[in-house]
């Protein structure tokens, strides 16, 4: 178990160290956020944050790929002859999006042209044969092979999706970033049960640097991540595709936010406008017109995810799942349809 202790101490540790130099370097560079109707955050703070989180993600995961055997417990199954090329993707689609996000967080590119960058690390990840060709009837419980060219199309729009709401979603201090932290902590418990240790090595390494870059990213922020949430995005959307947690489970955690992004491109869409541009009619800004504070919502957020996430993991039952996610389905459709209409 040395490998559980070294990825999670070396994510944790570099967070915690490259934060306070990213957010001198953001104030250097003028890579910096001012607060408007989608940024609620006191005063002008550096959005340089995704810096920090990829050098520790990346030198985490790094770590993972040249850990020695001998530090993990043996998977019964056997090592997986495609892990290491996995993990490479994983790492080369990081790096792709740190640099396009950097000059996204320069310059602001377009809705449009941002939405082509994420659908190009989905292809950077099904290049490195991340993608999903396999899903289970939770009626028979057998599993469905699905046939090319789809899964093409299944992958970019859950990677590319995920990337986006969690883009979305960085709306509020610390939201994001402790959302994707709780969504890692159900990653890694689900690998570990399934006794597959060296992938459940890398939703550790992200709940390691997610916890590492909280207490900056805390209201009132000091740092907040700009393109950082396209890093922990495409790190969700390609780990829960490589942790095989099925899509079941990821969208049980992250239900709520999922459904916000959904309903809020329809209601751009029907309004005529960019359904990729951001405002204020995500969820969390409907909660806070309603005079909920920043830590209120925050806090209602991690609660959620919490629960969704201890119920992907108690229930077995793939029926279950589905019934859970049906529940979760109206509710969420509930509190979007009262929060539009109150506030």
């Amino acid at each position: 178990m040395i490998a559980f202790v070294v990825v999670f101490a070396i994510s944790f540790a570099l967070s915690l160290l490259a934060t306070p130099m990213a957010e001198r370097l953001g104030r250097r560079w003028g890579i910096v956020a001012v607060p408007d109707e989608t940024r609620h955050h006191r005063g002008i703070v550096p959005r340089s944050g995704g810096l920090a989180i990829y050098v520790s993600l990346a030198v985490a995961l790094l770590v993972v790929a040249l850990m020695p055997r001998a530090w993990m417990p043996p998977t019964p199954e056997g090592p997986d002859p495609n892990e290491m090329r996995r993990l490479a993707g994983v790492l080369v689609g990081l790096t792709f999006l740190v640099v396009v996000g950097l000059i996204d967080d320069i310059k602001e590119l377009a809705a449009r042209t941002e939405l082509l960058l994420h659908v190009a690390a989905a292809v950077i990840a099904m290049a490195f044969l991340i993608f999903i060709e396999v899903v289970n009837n939770p009626f028979t419980n057998q599993q469905v092979w699905i046939p090319w060219p789809i899964p093409f199309f299944i992958t970019v729009f859950w990677i590319a999706g995920m990337i986006s709401t969690v883009n979305f979603l960085d709306g509020l201090d610390g939201l994001a970033v402790g959302v994707t932290a709780l969504v890692s902590v159900v990653l890694t418990i689900h690998m570990i049960r399934e006794q597959q240790y060296s992938v459940a090595l890398l939703p550790l390494a992200l709940l390691g640097t997610t916890l590492g870059f909280l207490p900056y990213n805390l209201f009132p922020a000091k740092i907040i991540m700009g393109s950082g949430a396209y890093l922990l995005g495409y790190a969700l959307g390609t780990l829960s595709i490589i942790a095989g947690a099925r899509v079941a489970t990821i969208l049980l955690v992250m239900g709520i936010p999922i459904m916000d992004v959904a309903w809020q491109a329809y209601c751009r869409w029907r309004a005529g406008r960019n359904v990729g541009q951001r405002d204020r009619g995500h969820l969390h800004y409907r909660l806070l017109r309603l005079g909920l504070s920043q830590r209120q919502i925050v806090g209602l957020y991690y609660l959620l995810t919490a629960l969704s996430g201890t119920a992907a993991l108690l229930l077995s039952s793939r029926l279950y799942k589905l019934l859970a996610l049906v529940i979760l389905g109206l509710f969420g459709l509930w509190a979007l349809l009262f929060t539009t209409k109150r506030s």
